[in-house]
This record gives structure tokens, C-alpha cells and sequence, in this order.
């Protein structure tokens, strides 16, 4: 059931939400025109998720990523909220060494309609939350094909993760990035630092690779990784890396989701291309937020098994500058 309609045959239209006014423009370029999807029916389907995908963006940064031309264009990352903006667009201040920097947060659906109406296909929000930018509330694993492997050697890596994730107590979800590999997430108490969590995932990923070193790598550098392995990339884990969120959309030829799945699922056997824009939103409205308990209070407390850094390790990770770097596109 949609909350909202964007009207259809205007190019622009401005909507009201209570004194809160959103101006969206050019609702007719094509986005992906081989789908017949243009930037009205981007808006659109944010529109229709928002119910869903809102909690898991709230209080996060975001770094915008944006398609001027649509999906098969050429796209840029934007970290600073462009300005002219609304002055109720709240702000997530981040220093680094070029200084401060105000990211936009999206906290409803005003907010999300205008991170949308910039041209931003999929969604970057950090993995921390804006009170303590340091201190994340999951730690993840990217699962890659590298050449030569296919989406069922990353369904298998995944079953992989969990089953070491299970041995060790640890909750974990998938969800298909859209794009080609699969998202494992394990929601964690927060309190360790990020290079604490990198730490930490790295060292999963290099155990998982010694134990199915014909499957998986965690080498990172390209030029090194064996022919025909799964990435399990915990570099993804590093300070201010991002990833693309939960429904965000992929500038795929599908227009593919970054979708939630069960491990059921992924057991069976699922594809990218089975959640799309055209039909998640009956999903979500049959299924709910598979991802709704990673936002809960189950929480995995990864100082039960893996101890604090030393202080001079940390020391960089608490200084005041910092350089973050981009969403590799997955």
C-alpha cells in the first residue's frame, strides 16, 4: 500500500510534508531505459520502501553517490551536503584531514526523496551512528566473486560464515548486495572501535580461507588472489568504508535490490536478480523486514572473544583527522 504518490506526466512537482517541502525535478529522465524506469520510478519505489528501509539509515552519515545521467551514466561521490539545502536536513559533522565534514543524514522520508532527487541510485550510510562515529553497531562480510567463480560458489561462502558465525554465538543475515556477491551481517554491542571490528573480521577471513583454500581468499589485493576463489573482504570493515544499504537499488541492467534473505534461502539457491525494483515491495508487504532483528537488542559482544587493541594501535583510529574512503561498487 503506497503512502505517497508522485504524480505521473510532470516533470517537476513539489510535496508537502507538514511545513517541509520536497522539490523533485526532472521526474522524466530515463534512469534505465531499456526498463522503461525513469527517475519518477526511483522516487517512487524509495517511496514505497521507506517503511522498511528508514530505521536502518537513521543517525548514520551518508555519502552520496550520484548517477546524473541515470544508471548507465558516469557517477560521482559526494560527501558534503550540497548547499543550498533544506534546513531541515540534519547533518552528521565528521572530521577529516581536509576538515570538517557535514554529511547528510536520512532520518524520513522528506529527507529520503531529496537524497533521491540528487540522482543517488543506491544508498552509502556509515556503519556507525552519528553520536559516535568510531564505534560500530555490525561488523560484515563482503562476499566477492573473484574471475572464474560464480553466485553459487558465494552462496556456498556464505553458508560458510554462518556456520563459523553460529560456532562462535554470533547472529548473523544475509542479504544479496544487487550487484554480484552476497552481505553477511552480525550485529554487535557497540563499544569496540572500528579498527578494533576490522581486526577482528579479518582474522575470520583469514581463518575461513585456511580452511577452504580452494573456495575462498582474503587476500585483498587483486593481482595476488587465486583464479576462481570467493572474496571474503573484511576490508569493507575499515573506517570510513561504505557499503550499499539494505533495498538500496543497484545500477544494474535489472535494477536489482540489495535484498534481505533467509539463510533457507540462500540454502535453496537465490539469484540477484530475483529482488528487483519492480517487485520487492510486494515481498516486503508479504514477508516484512527480514532485517528487522538486526536493529534489536540481540547483540553479539565480540569482547567475549577477541580482547581490545592495544592503546598505540587505537591511538589513529580516535585522532580527530581521519580520511575516509569510498563504497567500492559491489
Amino acid at each position: 500500500m503506497r503512502h505517497i504518490v508522485i504524480p505521473a506526466g510532470r516533470s517537476e512537482v513539489t510535496l508537502k510534508f507538514g511545513e517541509r517541502l520536497v522539490k523533485l525535478t526532472n521526474l522524466h529522465k530515463p534512469f534505465w531505459p531499456a526498463l522503461g524506469i525513469d527517475k519518477r520510478g526511483l522516487l517512487q519505489y524509495y517511496a514505497d520502501v521507506a517503511p522498511w528501509l528508514l530505521p536502518h539509515l537513521s543517525d548514520r552519515a551518508m555519502v552520496m553517490k550520484r548517477y546524473p545521467n541515470g544508471a548507465e551514466g558516469e557517477f560521482f561521490y559526494m560527501k558534503r551536503a550540497p548547499e543550498p539545502r533544506p534546513d531541515w536536513i540534519e547533518i552528521c559533522e565528521i572530521a577529516h584531514t581536509d576538515g570538517i565534514v557535514n554529511f547528510p543524514i536520512v532520518q524520513d522520508l522528506p529527507s529520503l526523496l531529496w537524497i533521491i532527487n540528487l540522482g543517488c541510485i543506491d544508498l552509502n550510510p556509515w556503519y556507525a551512528r552519528c553520536d559516535d562515529t568510531d564505534r560500530p553497531d555490525f561488523l560484515h562480510f563482503d562476499l566477492d566473486p573473484g574471475p572464474g567463480a560464480d553466485f553459487p560458489q558465494v552462496s556456498e561462502v556464505a553458508l560458510r560464515v554462518r556456520d563459523m558465525a553460529a560456532a562462535l554465538g554470533m547472529p548473523s543475515y544475509p542479504k544479496t548486495t544487487g550487484s554480484k556477491g552476497i552481505h553477511v551481517y552480525i550485529p554487535i554491542v557497540r563499544g569496540p572501535l572500528q579498527k578494533e571490528v576490522w581486526t577482528f573480521a579479518k582474522a575470520i577471513a583469514i581463518e575461513l580461507e585456511s580452511r577452504n583454500p580452494k573456495l575462498i581468499t582474503a587476500e585483498y589485493r587483486k593481482v595476488k588472489r587465486p583464479h576462481g576463489r570467493v572474496l571474503v573482504d573484511y576490508n569493507q570493515n575499515a573506517w570510513g568504508r561504505t557499503l550499499a544499504s539494505i533495498y538500496s537499488v543497484r545500477p544494474t541492467p535489472r535494477a536489482a535490490v540489495s535484498a534481505p534473505v533467509t539463510w533457507e534461502e540462500v540454502e535453496k539457491g537465490v539469484a540477484i536478480d530475483d529482488f528487483r525494483v519492480d517487485n520487492i515491495v510486494e515481498r516486503l508487504e508479504s514477508i516484512g523486514d527480514l532485517w528487522k532483528p538486526v536493529l534489536g537488542r540481540r547483540r553479539f559482544d565480540l569482547t567475549r572473544l577477541f580482547p581490545p587493541l592495544p592503546e598505540k594501535m587505537t591511538k589513529k583510529a580516535t585522532g580527530k583527522k581521519r580520511t575516509a574512503t569510498n563504497e567500492r561498487d559491489r
